[in-house]
């Protein structure tokens, strides 16, 4: 019989837009000891997260919990079930991840409207806006942050817009929330969609997820409970809207699972609930605008280094995400042997890009605990060697004095 050597993964810098490194406090959280999931320490610890998940969304919806699984399963989770086969749905698309939504929406049995603006650039909110006024959806959905291009979507108005028009504003914020602001209650937004494995510094396998009362009354209108566990002489309401059509990602069944009713949906991925309240607490520790602050600098270092280094950034500046950095590959450079060496030299993890940009550009996160003055340095130094390496024209030695100009206030 095969024997297989003890799990030893080695030690990584990793500057991708996700997965990022993750604190180790939560590491050290997803150790703790197994409660069963209707144990009232356990459901304590639930409250905990969603309290906290509220002030890290800014919001005060009474929703605010995790969907077990990957940040896809928060997205389809929400547009499943707000979704009804035939409702008018109005999606701008600016990268990769609006193209997810468009496609998530069609399999909804939507009628789809898309709006394209080139990769690289986000859209004017006054361009949403008249479309919004133009189709009258019955809703929008639309990313934040889109790290495919390293840009991100104004919304302040865009919220009120639809509130105007009476359809529900969805947003994918996989990559900002807890690392750029995501006003929620303030922007208007109706269902905003987290990330654990970027800002948040958690482990990959939950979505949270928040939704307000103009969100709520839209899933309630779909409403159907589990034949299995109905109480006895249970008769289903009259008039209800077409039926979620997932039963796992049913907003209205994990509802009940996270209310005061505790009705069993699934069994609770308890281990991984330790984790995000573990992330959550580091992140309202630090505080929200420290932890704004301090993606900012780190950015503003990553990319003094990078220009004086002689390299060229990608998309428009002015809607750059401050926690994705886009780098054009000079001419003549194999991106994915450079790629290689980093890791393979160094243990430094950047990523590629998909679609027209692959090939093209780095993509350079500096995401919650990856997000440090060390991994900044780190990877300013590695690259110019591996840069040099491979024949670039680039200043040599000029990087790590520009990155440590602005961390002195230079």
């Amino acid at each position: 019989m095969r024997t297989y050597n003890e799990l030893s993964p080695s030690p990584r810098t990793i500057m991708t837009p996700g997965p990022v490194e993750v604190d180790p406090r939560v590491l050290r959280a997803l150790s703790y000891p197994i409660l069963g999931q209707f144990d009232p320490e356990f459901t304590a610890y639930m409250n905990d997260t969603m309290e906290m998940l509220r002030s890290v969304f800014q919001t005060n919806n009474r929703w605010a919990f995790p969907v077990d699984g990957t940040s896809r399963s928060g997205l389809e989770a929400v547009l499943t079930s707000l979704i009804e086969p035939g409702d008018k749905v109005l999606i701008p698309i600016f990268g990769r991840f609006g193209h997810l939504l468009n496609e998530i929406a069609v399999r909804c049995g939507a009628e789809v409207t898309t709006l394209h603006a080139e990769w690289g650039t986000v859209f004017d909110q006054e361009e949403i806006v008249s479309a919004i006024k133009r189709e009258k959806p019955d809703l929008v959905a639309v990313v934040h942050g889109e790290t495919s291009t390293g840009r991100v979507q104004p919304l302040e108005r865009i919220g009120p817009a639809c509130r105007e028009a009476g359809a529900l504003l969805v947003v994918d914020a996989v990559a900002t929330i807890g690392g750029v602001p995501v006003k929620t209650d303030e922007w208007g937004l109706d269902a905003v969609v987290g990330g654990t494995q970027k800002c948040l510094s958690v482990p990959s396998g939950m979505a949270p997820i928040t939704f307000n009362e103009r969100a709520e009354r839209k899933i309630l209108s779909r409403k159907r409970v589990e034949r299995g566990i109905r109480p006895p002489g249970y008769e289903e309401p009259e008039g209800l809207g077409a039926p979620i059509q997932s039963n796992y990602l049913d907003l209205a069944q994990l509802m009940d699972y996270w209310s005061p009713t505790r009705l069993n949906h699934h069994t609770e991925m308890t281990s991984m609930l330790y984790g995000l309240r573990e992330g959550l607490r580091i992140v309202l520790q630090e505080g929200l605008d420290n932890r704004f602050d301090r993606h900012r600098l780190n950015e503003s270092a990553l990319i003094a280094g990078l220009e004086a280094m002689g390299l060229a950034l990608y998309g428009d500046p002015s809607c750059k995400m401050t926690v994705v950095t886009c780098v054009t590959i000079p001419e003549g450079v194999d991106g994915e042997s450079v790629r290689t060496m980093l890791l393979d030299l160094f243990g430094i993890e950047i990523a590629s890009s998909f679609g027209p940009l692959k090939g093209k550009i780095w993509r350079i996160g500096t995401m919650g605990y990856s997000c440090s003055r060390k991994n900044v340095l780190h990877l300013l130094g590695a690259f110019e060697a591996v840069l040099l390496r491979h024949g670039a024209e680039i200043k040599a030695g000029a990087s790590l004095q520009a990155a440590l100009d602005v961390y002195e206030g230079k």
